[in-house]
C-alpha cells in the first residue's frame, strides 16, 4: 500500500479538527451544567474515579489469614524487603509472554507445520551434484573441501516437534524464538554419514530446499538463514510471519536425525570422524592410526540427536513448578544483561535450564521454591563450583561402558554431561567464559547479601557490557589475521575439528598465551564474539573473517600491576630455556643484588601512567612473536583516565594558581574555582572518550 494522496490527508486532518472542536463544545457545556450543581450526578465520569475504600471496624482490625502470614514471613526471610519482592514480581510480568500472544503464535505454528509437510520431494542425486537447487537459493554451508561421498534426496520430515523454551514456558521477551526440530526420514541418511561432514552437508541441503519453497508462501514476511548458536556447520532456517505480526515471533527450523540413528560409541570425544586425507589432502605422518580426535565435531552431531530427549527431561523437571520457571526466566535476564549468552561458546539459557534440572536432581533446589530462591541457589552454585576442575553429570546410570568424567576433562575445558552420559553440554564453553560467569555470580551474591537498596537495579536492570566490566579492552581486527595465527601455532587438528573456523580454533590457545604472559597482573581474562548476523537465502553464508571483531577484556590486579620486572629462573636451570622461548628477544640475563644470575624481562616504563599500561606491551609482544599478529591489528583501550589527568595537570600549572596580595607581599595560592572547573572538564572528557571508544570498537 502506498501513501495516501495529499488531498485525502488534508481532508482527514480537517475532519479530525472538526470532530475535536465539536467534542470540546459538548464537553464545555456539560462542564458548565455539572459545575452549577452541588452534588455528583450518577453515571458521570467522576463516579468512575478511584475512591478510598471504606472498611468497617471489624474488617479493619481482623486477623490476617494464613496465606497473608506465610507471604509476610517469606518476604522477610527471602527477599530482605517487600520492595525487592514487588520488583521481582513486576519484572517477571514484563518478561513473560501474554496469553493473547501465545494464541497467535500457536496459530502461526500450526500454519508452519502444514506448509512444511506440503513441500515436494526430490529425486536422489550425489551430494556434489547440486544442479537441482533453484537459482534463487544458496547452500548455507561452506563446503570445503567440496568433494564428498554420499547421496541426497528431500523427503518431508517424519516428525515436526516444538522444542526449547517456548514449549516449556520459560522464554522471555522481547525476542521470542520458537525452535522446531524436523526429524529427517531414515531414507535420506546412510550409515557413514557421520564421517567427513556428510551429515552436515545433507542437513544444509535439506534447509536450502525448504527455504526455496517457504519463501514463495505469502504467510511468511521473512525467510532467511542463521547459524545455530554461532556454529558454522549448523545453519538454521528463520521464519517470521507477514504483516503486523512480523516482530511477534521468530521460528527456527533445525533438521535432526532419527533417534538412535548414530552409534554413540562412534561419537565419543576420543574418536575421529573427519579424516585428514579428506580434509587436508594428505594423511598424518605415521602408520595411519594417529588421526586426531574431533570432539567438537562429534558433539555437534550429538546435540541434534538429543533435542527431543532434552526437552522431555526439562518438561518433567519443570512441569507445573511455576517457581522453577520464574527462576529460569530471572537467570536468563541476568545472563542477557551481562552479555554472557551471546555467540558460540556463550553460557546460554538452555545451559541454565539444564543446570536447574541438575540442582533439582541433587536436591539443592526444591520444586516448591520461588523464582528468587532459584536465582540465589543457582548463583551460589556457580560462584562456588568450578566445572573446569570438577565436572557434573546428569546421568544416573552405572553402566561401566559409559565414558568417565576424566575422559571429558582431558578434551574439554568445562564439563557438564547430559542424561545420556555421552554429550557434554558445555563443550563449546571456554574456560575464560566460565570463569567470567563465576566472577559475575560471586559479585551478584555479594550484592544480594549486602541488602543494598539498589541491589535489584544493579542485578537485573542495569546492562553490564564488557567495557563496563573490565579495566582494559583490546580488539583483534581483522579476524583474517587469526588464520595466520593458526598456521604459526600449528593448530591443524583444531581447524579440522572446527570445520575450518579459525577463530574458534585459535581462541583457546590465544587466551592461554595471554594468561601465562600477564601472570600475577591478571585477575580475569574474558572474550566476546559477536553473533553472526542473518543472511538472505539467495546469498552465500558469511565467511569467518566477516563475523566482526574478537574482543578481549582484562580485569587487572592492582598489586602487581606496576612491576616492570618479569623474574625468570636462574640461568643454569632447565626452565630457563622455556622462559627464553616464551619471551623471545625480551628475555635477557641479569645479575641481581643477591648475586643470582637469572633470566628476566624488563619493560620500559618510568611514570605510573606508563606502568599501568605495561599489559599493553605484554599483549602486543606475545601476539607478535607467537601468533604472527602485528601491533597494528591490536586496538588497545586502557589508561584513558591517566591520559586525561596528565593533560589537565599540564593545563593547571598556571590555571590552578593565582597571585594575591597579603601584607604587601605577592603570594601564590590555589585557585579553587579553576580546580573545580578542571574536575568538571575531567568528568565530561572521560565520559566522552569512553563513549567514543566504545562506539568505535563495540560490535
Amino acid at each position: 500500500m502506498g501513501p495516501a494522496p495529499a488531498g485525502t490527508q488534508l481532508r482527514g486532518a480537517a475532519g479530525e479538527l472538526e470532530v475535536m472542536e465539536s467534542i470540546l463544545k459538548v464537553t464545555g457545556k456539560e462542564g458548565k451544567k455539572q459545575s452549577s450543581k452541588s452534588h455528583t450526578v450518577p453515571g458521570s465520569p467522576v463516579e468512575g474515579l478511584l475512591k478510598p475504600v471504606k472498611l468497617s471496624q471489624a474488617e479493619l482490625y481482623k486477623e490476617p489469614t494464613s496465606e497473608e502470614l506465610n507471604r509476610l514471613r517469606e518476604t522477610e526471610s527471602l527477599f530482605h524487603s517487600s520492595l525487592l519482592r514487588l520488583q521481582v514480581e513486576e519484572l517477571l510480568k514484563e518478561v513473560r509472554l501474554s496469553e493473547k500472544k501465545k494464541e497467535r503464535i500457536d496459530a502461526f505454528l500450526q500454519e508452519v507445520n502444514q506448509r512444511i509437510m506440503r513441500v515436494p520431494s526430490t529425486p536422489e542425486t550425489e551430494l556434489t551434484d547440486q544442479a537441482w537447487l533453484p537459482a534463487g537459493v544458496q547452500v548455507p554451508l561452506h563446503q570445503v573441501p567440496y568433494t564428498v561421498k554420499g547421496c541426497f534426496r528431500f523427503l518431508p520430515p517424519a516428525q515436526v516437534t516444538v522444542v526449547g523454551s517456548y514449549l516449556l514456558g520459560t522464554c522471555i521477551r522481547p525476542d521470542i524464538n520458537v525452535d522446531i526440530a524436523l526429524t529427517m526420514p531414515r531414507e535420506i541418511l546412510q550409515d557413514k554419514d557421520g564421517l567427513n561432514q556428510r551429515y552436515f552437508r545433507k542437513r544444509a541441503l535439506y534447509l536450502a530446499h525448504l527455504a526455496h519453497h517457504l519463501a514463495q508462501d505469502p504467510l511468511f514476511g521473512s525467510v532467511c538463514f542463521s547459524y545455530t548458536n554461532g556454529c558454522h556447520l549448523k545453519p538454521s532456517l528463520l521464519l517470521r510471519p507477514h504483516g503486523k505480526d512480523e516482530r511477534l515471533v521468530t521460528v527456527r527450523l533445525h533438521p535432526c536425525p532419527p533417534p538412535d540413528f548414530f552409534r554413540l560409541c562412534r561419537l565419543l570425544p576420543s574418536k575421529n570422524n573427519v579424516r585428514s586425507a579428506w580434509y587436508r589432502g594428505h594423511s598424518p605422518p605415521g602408520d595411519g592410526s594417529s588421526e586426531p580426535p574431533t570432539p567438537h565435531y562429534n558433539t555437534w552431531i550429538l546435540q541434534d540427536t538429543a533435542l527431543e530427549s532434552h526437552v522431555q527431561l526439562l518438561s518433567t523437571v519443570l512441569g507445573s513448578a511455576l517457581g522453577l520457571k520464574d527462576g529460569v526466566a530471572l537467570l536468563k535476564v541476568w545472563l542477557r544483561q551481562r552479555e554472557l549468552d551471546k555467540g558460540l561458546g556463550g553460557f546460554s539459557g538452555f545451559l541454565v535450564s539444564m543446570l536447574v534440572a541438575f540442582l533439582v536432581s541433587t536436591r539443592k533446589i526444591h520444586t516448591t521454591m520461588s523464582g528468587y530462591q532459584v536465582l540465589r541457589s543457582v548463583l551460589q552454585f556457580l560462584a562456588t563450583t568450578d566445572l573446569t576442575v570438577n565436572g557434573i553429570n546428569l546421568c544416573l546410570s552405572s553402566d561401566p561402558s559409559l565414558p568417565a568424567l576424566a575422559d571429558f576433562h582431558r578434551t574439554f575445558p568445562v564439563v557438564f554431561l547430559d542424561s545420556s552420559g555421552h554429550l557434554n553440554l558445555c563443550a563449546d564453553v571456554t574456560a575464560s567464559t566460565y570463569h567470567q560467569v563465576q566472577h559475575e555470580a560471586r559479585l551478584s551474591m555479594m550484592l544480594l547479601d549486602s541488602k543494598a537498596e539498589d541491589g535489584f537495579q544493579l542485578l537485573l536492570m542495569t546492562p553490564k557490557p564488557m567495557i563496563r566490566a573490565f579495566d582494559h579492552i583490546l580488539h583483534l581486527c581483522p579476524l583474517s589475521r587469526l588464520q595466520a595465527a593458526c598456521h604459526r601455532l600449528k593448530l591443524w587438528p583444531e581447524l579440522q575439528d572446527n570445520g575450518g573456523d579459525y577463530v574458534s580454533a585459535a581462541l583457546g590457545p590465544l587466551t592461554t598465551l595471554l594468561e601465562q604472559g600477564l601472570g600475577s597482573r591478571l585477575q580475569l581474562l574474558a572474550h566476546s564474539r559477536p553473533p553472526v548476523s542473518e543472511w538472505a537465502i539467495s546469498q552465500d553464508p558469511p565467511k569467518h573473517r566477516e563475523s566482526g571483531t574478537l574482543t578481549l577484556g582484562l580485569l587487572l590486579r592492582p598489586e602487581g600491576l606496576a612491576s616492570v620486572l618479569e623474574l625468570g629462573p636462574e640461568a643454569d636451570q632447565p626452565e630457563a630455556t622455556d622462559f627464553r622461548q616464551f619471551w623471545g628477544s625480551r628475555s635477557e640475563l641479569r645479575r641481581f643484588q643477591d648475586g643470582a644470575i637469572r633470566e628476566a624481562v624488563v619493560w620500559e616504563a618510568v611514570s605510573m601512567f606508563q606502568k599501568r599500561l605495561i599489559p599493553h606491551q605484554v599483549v602486543t609482544h606475545l601476539l607478535a612473536i607467537h601468533a604472527d599478529i602485528p601491533d597494528t591489528c591490536v586496538h588497545y583501550m586502557g589508561g584513558l583516565l591517566d591520559a586525561l589527568i596528565q593533560g589537565l595537570k599540564e593545563a593547571s600549572n598556571t590555571k590552578g594558581h593565582m597571585v594575591v596580595s597579603q601584607s604587601g607581599e605577592s603570594v601564590i595560592v590555589p585557585n579553587i574555582e579553576a580546580i573545580l572547573e578542571d574536575f568538571a572538564i575531567l568528568g565530561e572528557g572521560l565520559v566522552q572518550t569512553v563513549e567514543a571508544r566504545s562506539e568505535r570498537w563495540t560490535v
